[in-house]
């Protein structure tokens, strides 16, 4: 448990004093239990473990199985305008918490008289394997929300599936998506979808 706090605190790059303040505990408790002479009692682990945004059982050395998600992606996208076909990428940031990731968009993809909006929603990763969650715009006048599914490979490298929700207009539409560590491959899987399985829309 000393070397996880220890590691976990340098990731976040927090002091000392700064993980004593998040978890409500006097700064003299943390340097022990970073030297190992002391181990926080269940209700101190909690919070510590909150504070360095970890589970308890990670907290206690014990092994995560869970895959890392967190980083910049891009997201490709199927939709359409004025009833015709339209592929839009953009980057998102996602950040990771246990299996909770937040999502938050870095650029519009395509521009504004086009379509193109700022949007954030979440993703919660089930069995290392599904990803479920939603999206909302952030831009004021943009009604633009929805559902988002999505299927994980194997060792975390892309995902690939489709979004339902409301569109500018208040039509419900649907398309697929995709998201990968480059532009490149998002459009790629996009592409796939579409000549595997159809076109939803």
């Amino acid at each position: 448990m000393a070397e996880v706090i220890r590691k976990r605190r340098n990731e976040l790059g927090m002091s000392q004093a700064e993980l004593a303040t998040a978890a409500g505990v006097d700064r003299r408790q943390i340097r022990r239990y970073e030297a190992g002479e002391q181990q926080p009692v269940l209700s101190v682990a909690v919070a510590i473990a909150q504070a360095l945004g970890i589970t308890v059982n990670e907290l206690a050395g014990l092994p995560s199985h869970r895959v890392d998600l967190s980083g910049l992606w891009w997201m490709s996208w199927q939709t359409s305008k004025d009833g015709e076909e339209v592929i839009t990428v953009q980057e998102v940031r996602f950040t990771q918490q246990d299996e909770l990731i937040h999502l938050d968009t870095a650029t519009r993809g395509i521009s504004v008289e086009d379509g193109g909006y700022h949007w954030r929603g979440e993703l919660r990763l089930w069995d290392n394997e599904i990803l479920m969650g939603w999206y909302v715009a952030n831009d004021g006048p943009v009604r633009s929300k929805g559902t988002l599914y999505f299927v994980l490979h194997p060792h975390g490298i892309n995902m690939s599936g489709r979004w339902v929700g409301l569109s500018y207009d208040g039509k419900i539409m649907t398309g697929w998506g995709s998201a990968a560590r480059t532009e490149e491959e998002a459009l790629e899987l996009n592409a796939k979808l579409r000549e595997d399985q159809g076109v939803p829309l």
